[in-house]
Formats: C-alpha cells, structure tokens, sequence
C-alpha cells in the first residue's frame, strides 16, 4: 500500500509541478491563466509536495499567503501520512 501510494503522490505532484510551471508561463505572457482552485485542488489530492516546488522553483504565487502557508501545509501533512503507513 506504501509503495503505491507514494507512486500516486509523485505522480499528481509532477502533474501539479508542471501546472504550475505553466501558469507562470502564461502569467508572464498575459494568458489565459490556470485556476487556483484547480491548483489547489490537484494539491489537497496528494500533489502539494510538486507544489511547494513548483512555488519556488518558478517563483510563482509566494506572494499569496493562501499558497505560501497552505502548500507547505498540505506537504507536511501528505508526507506524515507517508510515512505513518510506510
């Protein structure tokens, strides 16, 4: 169960780490822009770890206080989980 769970959570925060890449993409750009509900969403699903990367890697949303404090929430809270069943 450990193993597999911990495939799901790379996977949905690869997914989450390449969204967020994208949003600044198109924030730069003036695009059409990726909800953050759906951020958000794909982070409460197990993906808050690509997340937090995502915010630092490409800078993006660490100025939103929802996204500064509640992604690195969420990431502790999945991995203490991770570990509890691993």
């Amino acid at each position: 169960m450990g193993q597999a769970l911990l495939a799901y959570m790379a996977i949905v925060s690869i997914v989450l780490l390449v969204m967020m890449g994208m949003d600044k993409s198109k924030a730069k750009k003036h695009e059409w822009r990726i909800a953050e509900r759906t951020l958000f969403t794909l982070a409460i699903a197990g993906g808050a770890v690509g997340g937090v990367l995502g915010m630092y890697l490409f800078r993006h949303k660490t100025r939103h206080n929802s996204f500064a404090f509640g992604f690195p929430l969420l990431a502790a809270i999945q991995i203490f989980i991770l570990v509890q069943i691993w």
